[in-house]
């Protein structure tokens, strides 16, 4: 008896999934089904992101303190919003930059160092802050930057936002 009453709540169950409408939303409009590109807010964790601009600088610094690039620094510009609810941390090391090729590149935080608006060492930012600073990465010449990964912290998934 055990196993009838078993089977029949399980044929019960099953055939109310089947006559349950879909949960799924319906297609992505094309903002969403477009990626994230420079000037798109995006977020990770507890921070909201944007970047505002890209460059590349052979050096940074001035000729007393400054350093020189192996190959040429890539300077991507953003804005970091804590939009949690307590104190976050915003590390340029955590931040990863991809080329054309599937490589992968980290921050170079000594460069940081002798950029004054930088603010990508490490920053304290504090719910509903922003900051505006500079992740540099120290890539190939000629290398082609197509997407940055930024995340909240070292350990969070990360979210992508196209270069080109």
């Amino acid at each position: 008896m055990p196993v009838l009453l078993v089977g029949g709540c399980l044929a019960i169950a099953t055939r109310g999934s089947d006559d349950t409408p879909s949960t799924a939303t319906g297609p992505k409009t094309s903002r969403e089904a477009r990626a994230a590109g420079i000037g798109d807010v995006v977020e990770d964790g507890k921070f909201s992101f944007k970047v505002t601009k890209l460059d590349t600088a052979s050096k940074v610094g001035d000729d007393v303190l400054g350093k020189s690039a192996q190959g040429e620094f890539v300077l991507v510009n953003v804005t970091v919003k804590n939009i949690g609810d307590e104190a976050q941390s915003f590390a340029g090391d955590a931040q990863k930059l991809l080329d054309a090729s599937g490589k992968e590149y980290s921050a170079d935080s000594e460069a940081a160092l002798y950029l004054g608006e930088s603010k990508s060492l490490y920053e304290q930012v504090n719910p509903g802050n922003s900051v505006r600073g500079v992740v540099l990465f120290d890539v190939p010449k000629g290398t082609e930057p197509v997407a940055i990964e930024l995340h909240d912290s070292v350990f969070s998934g990360g979210v992508k936002v196209s270069l080109k």
